[in-house]
């Protein structure tokens, strides 16, 4: 009788212990958030350029591999530096032109006050004159000042990172000197990695469809800075849930001020809808398959989990995040029954697979991982 009870006891105070681990972990991320979004953000932006360079390598007949990695990087920050010169040359304008609004934002405001029952509607002038300016300009100049400080940290770690991924090497060795448990972090590590890269590919690709799509969309009924708003849709599409309800709607609301009449927004809003049904629903499935192998509703709560303790950051990184914890939970025993729950079909192991060198667009299915692609790997470290 002492021996039978004395398992459930364990597996309790084993699950009680996790869970508590789970909630000082929360903890520590959030009080650390401005030292570790930095760091995340360059290891993320790592494994975008690595699987990048693999890219490269394959589809690229005059790029060698070892001319991969500092093409990918070279390309990376001609890319980045783009963006960042469309979004200073587009945005000033964008917001200078929303203030030209005003009349018909008046008019909307009242017409939905009216729905509602409100006989007194704000005005935007009032709202405007409301706040305190210079409240919201230092609000402004801090967020401004915080991601400038932001920015120079994830490229100095990302610097680092890149420099030093070749040392990565030897200390797998000394951190797991038995082959066997090198063999399995080796493949945990080639999980996590194959996970990242393949969600980077679909929603890069699904989101540059429904970028276009809605580009050409607006484009058609004539709302102005389409171009705009089509980049503002392809960097939402990365948020899970949130993008896409920004980008089915946020445009019509625009036609709304702009046009003076209802029927452009709701062509627009019908399309927008169209567009985001067929890819979500038909591309988006077929292309991702199992790779991620994520339940929807937990992408939801690490939607809201992640956000809350690092922000925007937390929300553009909560997919990823969360597969690297299912991989890393599903390692232990203890531990095991978390990853079972965030998985969707109650197998954590089954996420896709890959051989290390292979580009994040392969699409051949590995259903169970190969252990001997760790042994490979070890007997070269």
């Amino acid at each position: 009788m002492p021996a039978a009870s004395s398992a459930p006891e364990s597996t309790v105070a084993r699950n009680a212990l996790v869970i508590l681990a789970v909630i000082a972990g929360g903890t520590t991320l959030y009080a650390l958030a401005g030292i570790l979004t930095p760091l995340a953000l360059a290891l993320f932006l790592a494994v975008m350029i690595d699987g990048f360079a693999r890219v490269l390598a394959r589809w690229m007949p005059g790029v060698s591999r070892k001319a991969a990695l500092p093409t990918a990087v070279v390309l990376s920050i001609l890319l980045f530096g783009g963006t960042a010169f469309f979004v200073a040359q587009n945005g000033a304008g964008f917001a200078s032109q929303l203030l030209t609004y005003g009349p018909k934002l008046d008019l909307v405001i009242a017409q939905a006050s009216g729905l509602v029952g409100i006989r007194t509607p704000p005005t935007v002038s009032g709202i405007i004159h409301g706040l305190d300016a210079g409240k919201y300009l230092g609000l402004a100049a801090r967020s401004l000042q915080a991601f400038a400080s932001t920015a120079l940290f994830v490229l100095v770690y990302l610097a680092f990172i890149i420099a030093s991924r070749r040392g990565w090497e030897r200390k797998a060795i000394g951190l797991f000197p038995v082959r066997e448990e090198r063999q399995e972090a080796v493949v945990a590590f080639l999980r996590i990695r194959d996970g990242v890269e393949r969600y980077l590919f679909v929603q890069t690709v699904t989101g540059l469809m429904v970028a276009v799509l809605s580009w050409i969309a607006m484009a058609a009924v004539g709302l102005h800075d389409a171009l705009f708003w089509a980049f503002l849709i392809f960097l939402a599409v990365y948020i899970p849930v949130a993008g896409g309800v920004f980008a089915g709607v946020a445009p019509p609301l625009f036609a709304l001020v702009q046009f003076p009449g209802y029927g452009q927004a709701i062509i627009l809003f019908i399309i927008l809808q169209l567009i985001g049904m067929v890819i979500g629903n038909v591309i988006y499935p077929r292309m991702q398959g199992r790779s991620l192998n994520l339940d929807p509703v937990m992408v939801l709560l690490a939607l809201a989990f992640w956000s809350a303790i690092w922000g925007v950051t937390g929300a553009f990184l909560s997919t990823p995040l969360t597969v690297m914890a299912m991989v890393v939970l599903a390692q232990f025993d203890g531990s095991r029954w978390i990853a079972v729950i965030l998985s969707a079909d109650g197998d954590p192991q089954q996420l896709k697979n890959r051989m290390p060198n292979e580009p994040p667009d392969a699409t051949h299915p590995h259903p169970t991982p190969n252990v001997n692609m760790g042994r490979t790997r070890s007997k070269r470290a």
